[in-house]
């Protein structure tokens, strides 16, 4: 519907938005100015209803109850508008300020889609005003009547009138609550209808401080007699009220729509059908997809590695600057060798490895977005999530994971399902993140391509589509052990196929996400090179400690057909997977501090010299799609599950599942080159 984006328009922020409903879950707040006054604007999620039946509903029709916002702004799609006038018309009970945004004014009319504004307003009694969220200059008179409908008098906004029985239930409880609990007639009226459905708790957080226990018990009593009333005339239930309520809403909806749109005729999305009948089919949309994701890998891999040699060799020149002047200013020789071998090192691989690539990938894969495919992505993978017993949306959060595991993670609250959202933070690090495609492109480039990028974005392909396979596996042993459960249904709308925005791709793609992404890994990057310097230059004996934990490590690492030094890489690059290779060379040649300059050819024989096989690639390779996630994602996970359980249940489930995987391999290549 295009309501971040004109939030986004009118604020200034540049909020991330989505091509999917439900994306928004956190509230996001911005100022501007109309008509000589300054306002403060709330993005709500995004939902269809106000039924609380999900986090979006209930997180919007709590703001919209209890915050005394002096104006609602209903954004609707022009070419879908029966749809969105459900939530129009559950809003106009609640509020009396309401303002109804038609968006999308541009696609209706290529569809010849034809809206009569004037006979909505009509209709409706509320102001309504057609944009186009693209052109901001049609969005200046919505913020006018916003402003205007604020400070008017309340609204006499069209109500819908249920069943005689439903009415009467609600005339009589409302009386009471007015009475009562000095609420306005319209906030009653709306509050009983909830209360008939079973929703008491709105009541006593209306008034939590409220002394009248005598009143409560009355009203219980009032809910009671009025629910004798409604069985006595055939609505035996909740489940059948709320049936009531849903069919004198959309049968509303449906005549409005109906009295105010012209010119649809069957054929207006006939080329969106066509384009979904391929891209969503059974036998065309699972092919289309990973041919998708290899065109996307093959141009990140092709693309990226000029740019990071260059960026590396002037990071490498700036570090050397640096150098010469800070031992020209005569800083201590440990300090210096901290700074510069140790934090900026480590924070020049990590932005040489990890800046191109998302500044290709990103992009790539908002275009994706922006025109519409992902939703269509999510709507193919929906079949196979409720095959292991979870949502649907866990598609939308796993994709979110191909860029930043965190960001995966977070997205996960679009999953209203307890169950099913733990189910997705315990599993999205099985889908390798940005962070680890410079290690996977690295071994598979050097030991099973042959240099060919065409060759290593397809296998690159195949680890992330093991890496889904996985995920299936994973979610489907949780959903049948620790998380028991019967799969959940979901509202995924299918948005018009429309030309990707190219100014809003390029600063949501680099601003918003790569940007981002790579200032927190340098973050973290950072205090990680500091303590990477102090344990390869603090010696026992002779060995620094580094050396002394990789030595420990080997007899693990051998069983897993890897060694000490890797197993230790692994674990130092907790902070950002980028440096686990550079740590790992810096442990294999014995030096004080990361090196910088190597080659993938140069990268290539120190493996060998090191005893590497294609086994050891292999299982490197598959621990890279399989081991603890970075610290930013465990943070994530904490924050978002406030346990440690599950926290710590989400690490141990694919590092578990990366050494068992090592383990077989290795012991199959043993087999293999015994019977040799």
């Amino acid at each position: 519907m295009g309501k971040s984006t004109i939030f986004n328009a009118l604020t200034g922020l540049r909020q991330h938005t989505g091509n999917w409903p439900g994306k928004t879950v956190s509230l996001a707040d911005g100022r501007c100015e109309a008509e000589g006054r300054s306002c403060i604007l709330m993005d709500l999620p995004g939902t269809y209803s106000l039924l609380a039946h999900s986090t979006e509903e209930e997180v919007a029709r709590d703001f919209i109850c209890f915050s005394e916002a002096d104006a609602v702004i209903v954004v609707c799609d022009a070419t879908c508008l029966e749809r969105n006038l459900n939530l129009a018309l559950q809003i106009m009970e609640l509020h009396q300020h309401v303002v109804l945004c038609v968006n999308l004014m541009d696609e209706a009319e290529k569809k010849g889609i034809r809206i009569d504004l004037e006979r909505l307003s009509e209709l409706l009694r509320v102001p309504v005003v057609g944009v186009t969220a693209r052109e901001k200059k049609s969005l200046q008179p919505l913020l006018k009547t916003v402003v205007r409908c604020a400070g008017a008098p309340p609204q006499n906004s069209l109500r819908p009138t249920y069943p005689d029985a439903l009415e009467d239930a609600c005339s009589a409880l409302s009386t009471q609550l007015t009475a009562r609990r000095g609420m306005d007639t319209l906030f009653a009226r709306w509050l009983a209808m909830r209360m008939l459905e079973g929703d008491m708790e709105l009541i006593r957080r209306f008034s939590p401080d409220s002394d009248s226990d005598a009143a409560d018990l009355m009203i219980d009593a009032i809910v009671d007699i009025a629910w004798n009333k409604l069985q006595n005339k055939g609505i035996p239930d909740a489940t059948a009220l709320e049936t009531a309520v849903v069919k004198t809403l959309t049968d509303l909806a449906s005549q409005t729509a109906e009295a105010v749109v012209s010119g649809q005729s069957s054929g207006y999305d006939r080329r969106d059908r066509a384009l979904d009948r391929i891209l969503t089919s059974r036998r065309y949309g699972y092919p289309i997809m990973i041919l998708l994701l290899l065109a996307l890998l093959w141009i990140t891999i092709k693309g990226a590695n000029y740019p990071s040699q260059v960026l590396s060799v002037l990071l490498s020149r700036l570090g050397g600057a640096l150098s010469a002047l800070f031992l020209r200013w005569g800083m201590p020789g440990w300090l210096h060798d901290a700074l510069i071998l140790g934090i900026y090192r480590v924070l020049a691989w990590v932005v040489a490895v990890m800046l191109p690539p998302m500044a290709i990938f990103f992009p790539l894969f908002t275009i994706l977005e922006d025109a519409g495919y992902l939703p269509r992505m999510a709507f193919n993978l929906d079949k196979p999530f409720h095959r292991c017993r979870s949502c649907g949306k866990q598609a939308l959060t796993m994709a979110m994971g191909f860029g930043c595991n965190a960001a995966g993670v977070v997205g996960c609250r679009i999953i209203d399902s307890p169950r099913e959202r733990l189910l997705a933070v315990l599993t999205n690090s099985f889908v390798p993140c940005n962070g680890r495609f410079p290690i996977l492109i690295a071994l598979l480039t050097m030991f099973f391509s042959a240099s060919s990028s065409f060759l290593t974005a397809i296998l690159l392909t195949a680890c992330m589509l093991l890496g889904i396979g996985v995920t299936f596996g994973a979610t489907r042993l949780l959903s049948s052990t620790l998380l028991r459960g019967e799969p959940s249904s979901f509202t995924l709308e299918l948005p018009p196929y429309r030309r990707p925005q190219w100014g809003q791709v390029l600063v949501r793609s680099l601003l918003d996400r790569t940007l981002f992404v790579l200032g927190r890994a340098a973050a973290v990057a950072a205090p990680a090179g500091l303590v990477l310097w102090a344990l390869a230059n603090i010696t026992v004996n002779g060995v620094s400690l580094v050396q002394l934990f990789a030595g420990f490590l080997d007899p693990l690492g051998r069983l897993l057909g890897m060694d000490g030094a890797i197993l230790l890489a692994f674990i130092l690059g907790f902070p950002a997977n980028e440096t686990v290779i550079p740590i790992l060379l810096m442990i294999y040649l014995a030096q004080g501090s990361l090196s910088d300059g190597f080659s993938i050819l140069e990268i290539h024989k120190i493996l060998l010299q090191n005893g590497w096989t294609w086994v050891t690639a292999l299982c490197v390779i598959l621990f890279t799609l399989m081991h603890w996630p970075c610290s930013t994602t465990v943070l994530t996970t904490y924050r978002e599950t406030r346990s440690v359980k599950w926290t710590l249940l989400s690490a141990a489930i694919p590092t578990v599942s990366g050494f068992a995987s090592c383990l077989m391999v290795n012991a199959l290549a043993g087999e293999i080159a015994a019977l040799a």
